[in-house]
């Protein structure tokens, strides 16, 4: 069975050229193209698609209708995965897209739209429950979080790494806790020095596990540095 597409772009250019670099591909099939949310949330009912591809800003406010039809989706269809196309290379959007974990997610720079293997790699990937963010914006975060070429994970151990692959996973201290048997006092000890150890300690809390999410997400497709 085809992965089944739905995207969401107001500009008449994207919506056809994602069309025809789409129809190319094996595998991948678009079931409906839209151009505001109204008419997104309504093919996602009509459609049942396994991905939705969308712009981060579209009528009607223009503002962050991609990412809230994002968040919506994880209650009502978390089966769906969802690739935002975003300008913005500033991590920003991608906090916010993956606020509530990275599984199923995707944050591109539309500049990618242009190159279909990155626009296949993510639908696939996203519809088989794994993520991707684009490199710019994994870039400028790491450049904000230190100038330091090591590796960001370096300093973690063994069992750190294990914990912050499962707080990519979007889970909570206490499914942590379950996965490895352990006591949530020993997560948090464990979670702390995650942080700290990445360099965010001094981040807002809500941002935390994103950051540190992103950071993972980098280094298990960028080779360490050493």
């Amino acid at each position: 069975m085809p992965i089944r597409v739905v995207l969401a772009d107001d500009s008449l250019i994207v919506r056809e050229g994602v069309r025809e670099l789409l129809q190319s591909v094996d595998g991948i099939a678009l079931v409906a193209t839209c151009t505001d949310l109204d008419s997104l949330q309504a093919a996602v009912e009509r459609e049942h698609p396994d991905v939705v591809l969308t712009d981060i800003k579209m009528p009607p406010t223009n503002t962050d209708e991609g990412i809230r039809m994002a968040e919506a989706l994880r209650s009502s269809a978390p089966s769906i995965g969802v690739v935002v196309l975003s300008q913005y290379a500033d991590a920003e959007y991608a906090l916010a897209l993956l606020d509530k974990g990275a599984a199923g997610r995707a944050y591109l720079l539309k500049e990618r739209v242009s190159d279909l293997d990155q626009l296949v790699n993510a639908i696939r990937e996203v519809a088989r429950g794994g993520s991707v963010v684009d490199t710019k914006v994994i870039e400028n975060l790491i450049a904000e979080r230190s100038r330091n070429k090591r590796s960001a994970l370096a300093d973690l151990t063994h069992r750190e790494r294990e914990v912050l692959a499962v707080v990519a996973e979007g889970k909570n201290n206490a499914a942590i806790a379950l996965a490895f048997h352990l006591t949530e006092g020993a997560v948090e000890k464990h979670i702390s020095s995650i942080f700290s150890k990445l360099g965010l300690s001094e981040e807002p809390a809500v941002h935390r596990r994103v950051k540190a999410t992103l950071i993972y997400l980098a280094e298990e497709r960028i080779p360490e540095k050493r």
